[in-house]
């Protein structure tokens, strides 16, 4: 079972937003958490997922994204050093939270950029991870590589969008993954080519719903709505596909992906 740490909006929508990541318009701080209350009733009564809840901080409003937070591995969370210094407040919530619950957690210089799950995946047994030049990600990825004693393979991003990985190229396991072609330069589309068996490309307009920024859950995938073309492609392959609205965090730069950070092995919590 998939179990996923979550962080309501309650604030969200109240603060900055990040231009960094792709965001131009602020959230509406009502209509989002009703998207999110709805993303969490579906992913814990349709899917039976184990979800624990990181208790939000009035002064950290896009704590919501928690996928941004890190990078989890066995018992090791690899912290993030967010492109977005105001954002950087963050970390200390979700450090102490692996901390105390027997996780090492792991630091990389204050210079290397990266930002957890946004900038890092897991496609079969490969890790993969992006940059875009001129970038220090490519020395993030390195050093994130020797932290989990295993190779990431590192992709060149073509265009000024999307901001992470995560938004281009969503893994669906054996051998499949969505992807939005424009998004990474000819040798990164070749290496994805030769790698993953089955890519699903994702047409623009749906890439920008954040079509690839899906939540997979063995044979079935969480999405933002209004992805008609991808939800057919993963019918056609077997996929059941849920669909639910997540409009207000789409404005900053994120959707179902970004709200939930894996982790493994943890009690069910609520602070609902």
């Amino acid at each position: 079972m998939m179990r996923l740490l979550m962080c309501p909006p309650l604030y969200y929508g109240t603060g900055h937003e990040d231009p960094a990541a792709g965001g131009s318009r602020q959230g509406n701080p009502q209509a989002a958490q009703q998207q999110w209350r709805a993303l969490y009733r579906l992913l814990e009564d349709d899917l039976n997922m184990e979800i624990t809840l990181l208790e939000p901080r009035a002064a950290l409003p896009d704590m919501v994204f928690a996928a941004n937070a890190g990078f989890v591995w066995g018992s090791n969370f690899i912290a993030g050093n967010l492109r977005d210094k105001a954002r950087r407040a963050e970390a200390p919530a979700f450090e102490n939270w692996f901390q105390v619950r027997g996780f090492e957690v792991f630091h990389l210089p204050e210079e290397n950029l990266f930002e957890g799950e946004s900038d890092l995946l897991l496609c079969g047994d490969r890790f993969v991870a992006a940059w875009r030049a001129p970038s220090a990600d490519a020395v993030s990825h390195r050093k994130v590589a020797e932290i989990l004693g295993r190779d990431v393979l590192s992709l060149k991003l073509a265009d000024n969008w999307p901001h992470h990985l995560d938004a281009c190229l969503c893994p669906l396991g054996q051998g499949q993954a969505l992807f939005y072609p424009p998004a990474f330069d000819r040798e990164a589309a070749k290496t994805l080519k030769d790698r993953i068996e089955t890519l699903v490309p994702v047409p623009e307009d749906e890439a920008r719903r954040f079509a690839c920024n899906a939540i997979v859950v063995e044979k079935s995938v969480v999405m933002n709505d209004g992805c008609p073309k991808t939800r057919e492609q993963l019918r056609a392959l077997g996929f059941s596909v849920y669909e639910t609205p997540l409009s207000e965090f789409a404005k900053a730069g994120g959707s179902a992906k970004c709200l939930a950070l894996k982790v493994p092995h943890l009690d069910t919590t609520s602070i609902l």
